[in-house]
């Protein structure tokens, strides 16, 4: 039997996705869970839900002075939410 180099679970998990076509959607997923990342904990607090939608992150938070704030960053946060992903997945943040 022939010795391979070990590969990283990561690596398999990547090939995989790209094997069966869905990566894009895994990589728009993982966006969505990286917001508390990006956001922090204090304003993960507030957030009650949110979804992906197209190439659209859609966030519902409960405070309203809190949502208002973050209207004021939403570029900053998709453009982190990318870096993190690795490429450009989520276009815009919808905050309910």
């Amino acid at each position: 039997m022939k010795r391979v180099e070990p590969t990283l679970l990561k690596d398999i998990l990547e090939q995989a996705f790209r094997q069966c076509g869905d990566k894009d959607n895994f990589d728009r997923q993982r966006a969505a869970y990286l917001w508390m990342d990006v956001v922090g904990p204090g304003v993960n607090r507030y957030t009650t839900r949110r979804y992906i939608d197209g190439e659209a992150l859609h966030v519902y938070i409960s405070s309203a002075s809190l949502k208002n704030e973050l209207s004021f960053h939403r570029e900053t946060i998709v453009r982190r939410l990318n870096e993190l992903v690795g490429k450009d997945v989520i276009k815009e943040i919808i905050l309910h």
